[in-house]
C-alpha cells in the first residue's frame, strides 16, 4: 500500500512537526519554568546560571524555527515571482512587484488557472489577509515540503 498524503486544503495546511511542537518545545519551556522555580527556592549563582541556560535554550528553539520559516518564505517569494512571470497576462505583470511576501506565500497554494483572478482581487484590495487569499482558493495545490 503506497504512502499517500491526504488532500491538503485550508483546514489542514498548517505544518506541525510533532518532534518539535510536541516534544522539544514543551521540554524547553518545562526546563525554563523549573529553572525559575529553582532560583526562587534557593537563589544562588548556580541557579541563576541555570536560568540563563534555560533562557538560551528557549531562544535557540524559537530562533531555529523562525529562521527556517524566514528562509522558506524567501524561497517561496522567489518561486512565486518566477511562476507568475510565466503565467500572468501582460496587463498583470506589473502587479508582481506590488505583491507582499505574505500575499505571495498565501498565493502559492492556488492553481495556475485561478492565480490571475486572485491577483486582480488582491491588487484591488478585495483580499486583505493571507487567510482571505487562502479561503478564496478553489483548486488547492498541496505543499507538503515546507518546514
Amino acid at each position: 500500500m503506497p504512502n499517500e498524503q491526504p488532500v491538503q486544503n485550508f483546514k489542514n495546511h498548517a505544518r506541525v512537526f510533532p518532534p518539535y511542537h510536541y516534544v522539544l518545545l514543551p521540554l524547553v519551556f518545562f526546563n525554563f519554568v523549573w529553572a525559575i522555580l529553582s532560583l526562587m527556592r534557593s537563589p544562588s549563582a548556580e541557579t541563576g546560571r541555570g536560568v540563563l541556560v534555560a533562557v538560551c535554550l528557549v531562544l535557540i528553539a524559537l530562533f531555529a524555527r523562525t529562521f527556517a520559516l524566514r528562509v522558506q518564505d524567501r524561497v517561496i517569494r522567489l518561486e512565486m515571482r518566477l511562476r507568475l512571470r510565466g503565467i500572468l497576462p501582460p496587463d498583470l505583470q506589473p502587479a508582481i512587484a506590488q505583491l507582499t511576501h505574505r500575499q505571495l506565500v498565501a498565493l502559492r497554494f492556488a492553481s495556475d488557472t485561478e492565480l490571475p483572478e486572485l491577483i486582480r482581487e488582491v491588487v484591488a484590495g478585495k483580499l486583505a489577509t493571507q487567510k482571505d487569499i487562502k479561503m478564496r482558493i478553489k483548486d488547492w495545490q498541496s505543499d507538503w515540503l515546507r518546514a
